[in-house]
């Protein structure tokens, strides 16, 4: 008979325990595609830019960088360049340390406002915001010839955007930023945490205006006032891009007495 049975070095063996499962890598920089997308394209720009002649350069900054002198003469002395540079100076940076220093700040506001608000909301929140840096900045220095480059304004429109939702209460649990509630302008102005943000930002601001360089050598102009247009227009319209968090139990989770600061 060809009938197998089992030795001694074949009796029952316990099941042993399976290893525990890898958690998933995570990336270095988890930026949404948007946010990416976006370094990217200021990465590319600036490469194209440092390729250009001195000429090639001086003509492209001049029709893609923000001017106010164009607002301060008659639409019959001046070309079509008015239309689109109040957007486009915001994808242009004059030097290696300005793009990294801007990317930087990019990346840790830009993330949870785009995560929050979406891709299209942001793409929009990005031209007004420039629009507006850009306003500000053309009305304080009405009729200059001076150039404006640089999503500086941008950034501190994402920081104030910032201020309405990504500095939870003390007493709110952990969790990631762009899932907080929304808080109202008034409750973002009693949070002890939104006041000493902003009281740092201002004295950074002032500091720069001044003629006190945070970063660098100082040898380059830098446009505080579009930062504070930026800035505002973040803080206070907000609300006019922003949506839902992904969370059904998002007010019995949290309720109202747990929104204030």
């Amino acid at each position: 008979m060809n009938e197998q049975t089992s030795g001694p070095d074949q009796a029952f063996q316990p099941m042993q325990p399976e290893p525990p499962a890898r958690p998933p890598r995570q990336p270095v920089f988890n930026l949404p595609p948007a946010l990416f997308a976006t370094l990217l394209l200021l990465i590319l720009i600036y490469a194209g830019q440092s390729l250009l002649s001195p000429d090639g350069l001086s003509w492209f900054l001049f029709n893609f960088g923000f001017i106010p002198l164009r607002y301060a003469v008659s639409l019959a002395e001046q070309g079509p360049q008015l239309y689109w540079t109040p957007v486009t100076y915001s994808l242009l940076h004059g030097s290696i340390e300005h793009i990294v220093f801007n990317g930087l700040w990019l990346m840790a506001f830009g993330a949870p406002v785009v995560r929050r608000i979406g891709a299209f909301r942001f793409i929009i929140f990005w031209i007004l915001s420039a629009i507006a840096s850009a306003a500000l900045h053309a009305a304080l220095n009405w009729g200059s010839d001076g150039l404006l480059i640089g999503a500086s304004g941008v950034v501190s429109g994402l920081m104030g955007a910032a201020c309405r939702f990504a500095f939870p209460s003390g007493r709110q649990m952990v969790r990631p930023a762009h899932l907080n509630p929304q808080l109202s302008v008034l409750q973002a102005m009693q949070s002890r945490t939104v006041i000493i943000f902003m009281l740092l930002w201002l004295v950074g601001n002032a500091l720069i205006a001044v003629g006190i360089p945070l970063v660098g050598d100082g040898s380059q102009e830098i446009a505080w006032d579009a930062h504070i247009g930026g800035f505002v227009f973040g803080f206070f319209l907000f609300g006019l891009f922003d949506r839902k968090p992904p969370h059904q139990n998002f007010q019995q989770a949290w309720p109202d007495d747990e929104l204030q600061s």
